[in-house]
C-alpha cells in the first residue's frame, strides 16, 4: 500500500516545475479505461467523479472506428431528454480541467478499452499528452480480488520511476504478466518520457459486478491525497454504505456466502492488506477472456463472429 506520509505538494511542485517550457499550464493525466482494467467499474467512476466535480471540457476523442469491435464492445441505443433515439458509440474521450487551487491542471481519460492496434492507440494518446504538457500520469484500475467487502479496500500505488516512489510511498513495479491497456500505455509512457503511477483497488470478487462504489470511493482518496485536492464525497460515502448494507443483507440470507465472508475477514485480519499481485492480475484476465469468449459464441454461436464455417 501506499505511504500515508506521501508528500503531494512536493508531488505538485515537481510536476509544474517540469512544464515550465510549454505555454500550457503543466498537467497530470488521469486514465481509466472500462473492460478488463477496471471491475466493477471502480476506476471508471473514480475518475469520473473528478472530471464533473471539476467541470472537465472536451478537447479530443480518439476516431472509434480504427480501435474498436463492435461486435466485442457494442455500441448503445438510448433516448435523448426529446424522445429521440440515440446510438452511443464505444469510444475514448479526452478532457481537460483547471483543478481548483493548484499549480497544475489535469487531463483526463475516459473510454473503453480498445480492440485492435493498441500500439498506434498508445501514440495516439501519448502525443496528446504532449500537446497539452502533460508532466505526469496516473494510471487508475481495479481488479477482482480475494478481499472482504466488509473491510477497507485494499489499494496499491506502484511506479518505475524512484523519485516518484521516494515522494509518494509508492511501490516499484514488478509484475510480470498478461496486461491490459493500462500497462501497455505505462511503459510507453516511460519510454516517452513521462513518468507514471499505477493506482488499483482491489473488489470483492463475489460482489463484482457494476458498480463498486466503495471500491470507487478507496480511489478517489488515494487520488485526492495524491493530488491535495478534495471533492465532496457525500454521495459516494452515503452510496458506499448503501452497497455495503446490500452486500451484507444477502449474505445474511446464505449462510455459505456469510461463512466465506468471515473467513476472508479472518484471513484479512491476520496478515497484511491484500495487495494487486501478478497472480491475482493474471487470474482475473484469464476470467476475462473466459467471459469475453462465452460473451461471443451466444451472440454468435460456436463458430464466433468473423468464422465462415458452417455450424455442425
Amino acid at each position: 500500500m501506499a505511504d500515508e506520509s506521501m508528500d503531494s505538494t512536493d508531488f505538485l511542485a515537481w510536476i509544474a516545475e517540469r512544464g515550465t517550457e510549454s505555454e500550457k499550464r503543466a498537467a497530470v493525466m488521469l486514465v481509466a479505461f472500462e473492460g478488463w482494467n477496471d471491475a466493477g467499474e471502480a476506476a471508471s467512476d473514480a475518475v469520473r467523479e473528478f472530471s464533473d466535480t471539476w467541470h472537465a471540457q472536451l478537447i479530443g476523442q480518439v476516431p472509434a472506428d480504427d480501435f474498436y469491435d463492435y461486435q466485442f464492445s457494442r455500441p448503445t441505443v438510448r433516448r435523448d431528454r426529446h424522445g429521440k433515439r440515440v446510438v452511443s458509440w464505444p469510444s475514448t474521450q479526452v478532457y481537460r480541467a483547471t483543478i481548483p487551487d493548484s499549480p497544475i491542471d489535469a487531463v483526463i481519460i475516459r473510454g473503453v478499452e480498445p480492440t485492435y492496434r493498441w500500439q498506434a492507440f498508445t501514440s495516439y494518446l501519448l502525443g496528446i499528452a504532449q500537446e497539452q504538457n502533460v508532466q505526469a500520469i496516473i494510471f487508475v484500475g481495479a481488479l477482482l480480488a480475494d478481499v472482504p467487502h466488509s473491510r477497507p479496500i485494499p489499494t496499491t500505488l506502484s511506479s518505475e520511476e524512484p523519485e516518484l516512489r521516494d515522494m509518494l510511498g509508492a511501490q516499484e513495479a514488478t509484475y510480470e504478466g498478461p496486461t491490459g491497456i493500462i500497462g501497455v500505455l505505462a511503459e510507453a509512457s516511460t519510454n516517452d518520457g513521462i513518468p507514471g503511477l499505477s493506482l488499483w483497488a482491489a473488489v470483492p470478487h463475489y460482489v463484482g459486478q457494476s458498480p463498486s462504489p466503495k471500491a470507487s470511493l478507496a480511489l478517489v482518496k488515494k487520488i485526492e491525497k495524491m493530488l491535495h485536492v478534495s471533492i465532496d464525497e457525500t454521495e459516494m460515502r452515503e452510496y458506499a454504505e448503501a452497497w455495503e448494507r446490500g452486500v451484507n443483507e444477502l449474505a445474511r440470507e446464505d449462510p455459505e456466502v456469510a461463512a466465506y465472508v468471515k473467513q476472508l475477514e479472518d484471513n484479512q485480519d491476520a496478515t497484511e492488506l491484500p495487495e494487486a499481485s501478478g497472480e491475482s492480475i493474471a487470474r482475473e484476465f484469464e476470467q476475462y477472456l473466459k467471459r469475453r469468449d462465452k460473451n461471443r459464441r451466444d451472440n454468435w454461436g460456436d463458430n464466433g463472429p468473423g468464422d465462415t464455417r458452417p455450424s455442425s
